[in-house]
């Protein structure tokens, strides 16, 4: 435990589906300490990434879904240091999209646990977002990251191919809101927020429609 930090390392690309395409910022976050390291989400930039690990060993490339913004650098980035890339099979049509000719090296399975420098991170499939959307928890970091289900302010986006925003409803009220408040919820957007902090707005966001 000692020494096992979180870091954030923001990358810029585009985020195309369903014919359209947008600019965007993604959270990468790094977990581990000073010998090892897991990646959630490698996006857009392999060199920025691998810059980031440096000469730590990277056990994981951790994909929370497979919308390419979060997946377009994973592929390259396990080239550069032998970690296998690890995502949820109920996402494997929307990773083909964008990488048709590389499959993941693992998949990632609700419960499953990922250790990385004595800190236990749990898989907790989050669908909604996406069929194969994963949220990792981290108890003893009182940390939760989120991919696309939940931001600060509401939950993930649904309005395009394979999101359903029911589920996600479902995802958060039953999978996300039941962890501790003081929760910290690192999140594959923008910034952190706690799930205390959105656990009181569920109401308004079914009323909304979100």
């Amino acid at each position: 435990m000692a020494g096992v930090r979180v870091e954030r390392l923001v990358t810029s690309g585009r985020f195309s589906l369903d014919g359209g395409t947008w600019d965007v910022d993604n959270n990468v976050w790094l977990v581990g300490d000073d010998h090892e390291v897991v990646v959630i989400d490698a996006a857009h930039d392999a060199t920025a990434i691998a810059e980031a690990v440096g000469d730590r060993r990277l056990t994981a490339i951790v994909c929370t879904h497979a919308h390419n913004d979060h997946i377009d650098a994973a592929p390259a980035l396990a080239a550069r240091t032998g970690a296998p890339v690890l995502l949820h099979p109920d996402d494997l049509p929307l990773w083909k999209q964008t990488h048709p000719d590389r499959t993941p090296d693992g998949e990632l399975a609700d419960g499953q646990v990922l250790t990385v420098a004595g800190v236990d991170l749990t898989v907790l499939h989050t669908p909604g977002h996406a069929p194969g959307a994963v949220c990792l928890y981290a108890p003893a970091l009182r940390a939760l990251f989120s991919g696309d289900t939940l931001f600060a302010g509401g939950p993930g986006a649904t309005g395009r191919s394979y999101s359903h925003f029911p589920t996600i409803v479902d995802s958060i009220r039953d999978r996300l809101l039941t962890l501790p408040a003081d929760t910290v919820v690192h999140t594959g957007h923008g910034g952190t927020t706690t799930v205390g902090a959105e656990a009181p707005h569920l109401p308004e966001w079914i009323d909304r429609g979100f």
